[in-house]
This record gives structure tokens, C-alpha cells and sequence, in this order.
């Protein structure tokens, strides 16, 4: 049953996490953002990519946040109450330490096990889908993607495309033309106007009228112009390509390969995201103790600079890992092992039970 307390320490903790979850989501998204905007803004990507491609890239992003934005929320909510004095309140209640993780673990539990869910599941399958977008953006690039007055330039297909205007059909006004003409050299077309036509599922043919083609090397005077009244450029497609199957983007059952050193490495950094959480927020309550008036902010650096030296050896390990450089066995148990250490020696000492130990031996002795 949940008692008044309970729910006191739970509101602090969630409203904490949640304002630090989304700040750092945003800080990350925006780069993110911008780096869209500028790949939509090459046509690169289609415009209604645009939010798939967030979504997706902010859910592959909760598999960290969710780790750093609890153990910060629990050391930043837990550190007020300390300097607020309402946890020497609380303790002088009989309040035992078991009071404290478990309004705390009602909402660790549920964010672990998505946070599970979202780094053996979700993620790989993101990975896929973005991949997908990308692939089929390359294939929708058109003359829809054109902007008036703007040159469109494709520096995988080699072409050039500008329009002075577009209206409301579609149709393109004083168009301009540039591709590659083989060994011919270059092809300029300008047109009065210019449309596109579907001619099947891998073809599409830009049609030109009232315009001049000009074929010749630049720079030289050895080129052809030709007049027409209405001239079809085709237009291939990109090959639909299936997306490329690495580790990263394997289903789970898929890496229970522990021969294989990548395939293991994958698979130890993907438990570990869940593991390290937990571990993360049985750490910070021993971790967030301080004095009174010593300040609520106190631990942060400190957490930060802890969850850090965490997360490197998680990488560190996973890259030892993929280059057999420790025994596959071993995993990344031993990260886990040494934070474990870590989180019972402040218990220990903040509980001065080395004291009581030492002291109760030098008594018998």
C-alpha cells in the first residue's frame, strides 16, 4: 500500500526525472533537428520524413536518457530533502532505508523494463526503419522536391535542376536543365515549362517544352544545340536495396552467438542498458546523502562524473569484447561488478558498519 510518504518522495522524484529526461531530450533533438532540416533542405530526405525521422531518433535516445535522467532526478530530488533537513525528519521517524527505494523503485521498475524493451527491441528495429526512410527518400525525389527560384543539385545522379516558377498543377515555368551526357560531355536543356510523368514503378520521364539542348564538353566550342517543342528526359530510379544486417541491427535471438566476438559484444551492451540503470538507481540514494545546508546540488557533479567513467567502461568493454581482447565470458559483468563495489562501500561507510565491525573485533580480542 502506498503511504503518504511514499507518494511524497515518488512526486519528487518523477517530477524531477521528467523535467530532466525532457530538457536533455530536447538539448539532443535539436541537433538532431537541425541536421534533418539541413538534409531536407539538399533534398535528401522528403519533407513528411521529417517527424518519423525524430521519432524514431528521440526513442533511440531514451535508451540513454533514461539511465542519466534517473539517477540524476533521484540525487537532485533525494539532496533537497537533505538540505531541506526534511530527510533527518523522516529518519528520526523511524523512516529506514527501505522506505526510500521502494516509492523510489515503483517508478525505476517500470522505466527499466522499457528501457529493456526499447534497447533489445525497439532499437534494432529503428535502426531498420530509418534506413528504410533514407533508402526510399532517394527514390522520391521529383520535381515535387523543387523549390522556385532554387537549384536542386543530386551530386549522386550528377544533375541540376531550377525553376523560376511553379503553379498550382505542378508545372514548372523557365526550367533549366544540367546531367551528364556520357561521353558527350554535358546536357543543358531550357524549357519555357516542364512536367513530370510516372512511366512505371522504376522510370519517370521529366517532359520539356519549347526549349534548346545544348551537348558539348564546357569550355570548348564543340557542342550541338538543338531546338524542340516537347522533349521527354527519362529518369531511373535508385534500386530498392535492402537495408544492410549488422549486429546493431539484429533481432535478440539472433546474437545468442557467443563465438561470434561482435555478435557478443552486441549482446552483453544491450543487457547492460537496463542493468546499469538499476544498478544506477540503487546507487544514487546512498550517493545522494549530504548534510543539512550543504546544498542541494552538491552530488551532481560527482553523479556526472560517475555515470560517466560508467558508460565508458561500457563501451570500453564492448569494444574489448568485438576485438577478443577479454574472454568472452567475462562479458560486461565486471563493469556492473565494480559499480556494485562502488555502491556497497558507501553503504558501508555511510553507515559506519566498518566501524561497528572493527570495533566488536577489538572487543572480543
Amino acid at each position: 500500500m502506498f503511504r503518504i510518504i511514499d507518494r511524497y518522495i515518488f512526486r519528487e522524484v518523477f517530477r524531477t526525472w521528467l523535467t530532466v529526461t525532457i530538457a536533455l531530450l530536447c538539448i539532443l533533438l535539436t541537433n538532431q533537428f537541425a541536421r534533418i532540416l539541413g538534409d531536407v533542405a539538399k533534398d535528401k530526405l522528403p519533407k513528411e520524413a521529417i517527424i518519423d525521422l525524430i521519432t524514431l531518433t528521440g526513442m533511440q535516445y531514451l535508451t540513454i536518457l533514461i539511465p542519466i535522467g534517473l539517477f540524476l532526478s533521484i540525487l537532485m530530488a533525494l539532496g533537497r530533502l537533505y538540505a531541506n533537513s526534511e530527510m533527518s525528519a523522516l529518519l528520526a521517524c523511524k523512516v529506514g532505508i527501505s522506505g526510500i527505494y521502494r516509492p523510489v523503485l515503483f517508478l525505476a521498475l517500470p522505466l527499466v523494463l522499457f528501457s529493456a524493451w526499447a534497447t533489445i527491441d525497439f532499437g534494432p528495429k529503428a535502426l531498420m526503419m530509418i534506413d528504410e526512410i533514407n533508402t526510399e527518400a532517394r527514390r522520391n525525389i521529383d520535381l515535387d522536391s523543387i523549390e522556385p527560384g532554387r537549384f536542386i543539385v543530386d551530386d549522386g545522379l550528377g544533375t541540376v535542376i531550377y525553376a523560376e516558377e511553379i503553379n498550382e498543377n505542378g508545372e514548372l515555368k523557365n526550367v533549366f536543365f544540367q546531367f551528364s551526357a556520357g561521353t558527350e560531355g554535358l546536357e543543358v536543356v531550357v524549357a519555357e515549362r516542364g512536367l513530370q510523368r510516372d512511366s512505371d514503378d522504376d522510370q519517370r520521364y521529366f517532359v520539356l517544352y519549347n526549349g534548346k539542348r545544348y551537348i558539348g564538353e564546357p569550355g570548348t566550342t564543340n557542342y550541338t544545340v538543338m531546338e524542340f517543342k516537347e522533349h521527354g528526359i527519362p529518369y531511373i530510379l535508385p534500386e530498392i536495396t535492402e537495408p544492410k544486417i549488422n549486429v546493431k541491427t539484429m533481432i535478440f535471438s539472433e546474437l545468442f552467438d557467443f563465438n561470434d566476438k561482435k555478435k557478443n559484444a552486441e549482446f552483453h551492451w544491450r543487457i547492460s542498458i537496463p542493468i546499469s540503470t538499476l544498478i544506477l538507481v540503487m546507487l544514487a540514494i546512498p550517493m545522494s546523502k549530504s548534510e543539512p545546508r550543504q546544498g542541494q546540488y552538491n552530488k551532481i557533479f560527482i553523479g556526472i562524473v560517475t555515470f560517466i567513467i560508467y558508460f565508458n567502461l561500457l563501451s570500453a568493454g564492448r569494444s574489448w569484447l568485438e576485438n577478443d581482447l577479454i574472454d568472452y565470458r567475462f562479458g560486461l559483468w565486471w563493469v556492473h561488478l565494480i559499480m556494485l563495489i562502488a555502491m556497497t562501500f558507501i553503504i558501508v561507510k555511510d553507515k559506519n558498519l566498518h566501524r561497528r565491525f572493527f570495533s566488536k573485533f577489538r572487543i572480543k580480542g
